[in-house]
């Protein structure tokens, strides 16, 4: 899945598969991880928040089935 880089102490980038509603996060670390169902809106969401940091922990990482990748 293509990810764009994003501005962000906690991810580093972003993949969203619209029509499978997955979200792919690449985080500081490195670790890839793929979250599941989510609606586009909240993917649209992350990407205008001044803080995705803090809206990828409010409105995705407790709420949505994930799974680490590779």
């Amino acid at each position: 899945m293509k990810r764009d880089n994003v501005t962000s102490s906690e991810l580093r980038s972003v993949g969203y598969a619209g029509h499978e509603r997955i979200l792919e996060v690449e985080f500081q670390s490195g670790a890839i991880y793929q979250y599941f169902d989510v609606a586009p809106e909240v993917h649209e969401g992350l990407m205008a928040a001044e803080s995705k940091g803090r809206f990828f922990n409010e409105w995705i990482r407790s709420k949505h089935p994930y799974q680490r990748k590779g």
